[in-house]
């Protein structure tokens, strides 16, 4: 079985970046499937361009432009290309960081898609201080390596705790239906009365229900944003929003610029 040591990954390595025990780097993916290996540290796969599938004993998870993959060491796996053209965004963290920063190892265990919002939104901001680093970008990687420890760990309090079985159900419709959400739709698919699910909804979402929606928007507009082929109106109501200009507002209100500077990202080429 082949192990792949820090900053290893099947594919071409196009730039790399490292933070004292954080490794960043861009790759573009070549072959169309990998060997069985695994990895000496834990570490996320941002999908920027093509579909890719990643592989366990367990589960395989199509991965689609805009997912978030992620493979804790020592798990076995193999990756396969599904596009003509695929390339990915990885965060690779040493166990000794997770140590130092009082990170527990056991956050995350196995592979597992994720798909909290508030996860993908600081993976995006992580991916801007990569592509566009000035002197801050060191303090701001470790900040927001931290806020995704965070977000995680109460994720996995939440599932661990007993969770209504209709919240599984409702994940899944904020994630994957393109309806234009209203509690009264969400009541109707899921049975249970608009009020316990606008109750409910923040202490399992981690954040309250019309906050995870429009983090979810974002969510879906980063690899959009990243296409130069797309207009930033056209996403806009693609993944939602009423006009661009609600798009821009709420956009800004989480990164702190307008969508067409963040597209400004897109000088690194996606592969």
């Amino acid at each position: 079985m082949k192990i792949l040591t820090k900053g290893q990954y099947y594919g071409n390595p196009n730039s790399e970046v490292s933070f004292d025990g954080v490794l960043l780097s861009h790759y573009s993916y070549t072959g169309d499937k990998t060997d069985w290996h695994y990895h000496e540290n834990p570490y996320f796969m941002y999908v920027l361009r093509g579909n890719m599938m990643d592989c366990n004993k367990k589960a395989k998870s199509l991965c689609p432009p805009g997912s978030l993959m992620f493979n804790n060491w020592q798990e076995v796996h193999f990756g396969s290309k599904h596009s003509d053209r695929a390339s990915g965004f990885h965060l690779e963290f040493e166990r000794s960081w997770l140590k130092k920063m009082g990170v527990s190892q056991q956050l995350l265990e196995g592979s597992q898609l994720i798909e909290h919002p508030r996860v993908h939104l600081a993976f995006a901001k992580l991916f801007h201080e990569f592509a566009m680093p000035d002197s801050y970008s060191v303090v701001s990687v470790e900040v927001l390596l931290l806020q995704i420890c965070e977000v995680l760990s109460k994720i996995k309090e939440a599932n661990t705790a007993e969770t209504p079985s209709w919240i599984g159900h409702l994940k899944e419709l904020l994630h994957y239906d393109s309806h234009d959400f209203s509690l009264q739709y969400l009541s109707n698919q899921l049975d249970v009365h608009p009020v316990h699910i606008s109750r409910a909804a923040p202490k399992y979402l981690s954040m309250s229900l019309g906050e995870y929606i429009r983090q979810q928007k974002i969510k879906k507009a980063i690899p959009l944003i990243l296409d130069p082929t797309r207009s930033l109106t056209e996403i806009a109501y693609q993944v939602g929003f009423a006009d661009q200009s609600h798009f821009n507002r709420v956009f800004k209100s989480f990164f702190k610029m307008n969508p067409s500077v963040y597209r400004g990202t897109k000088k690194i080429s996606l592969g």
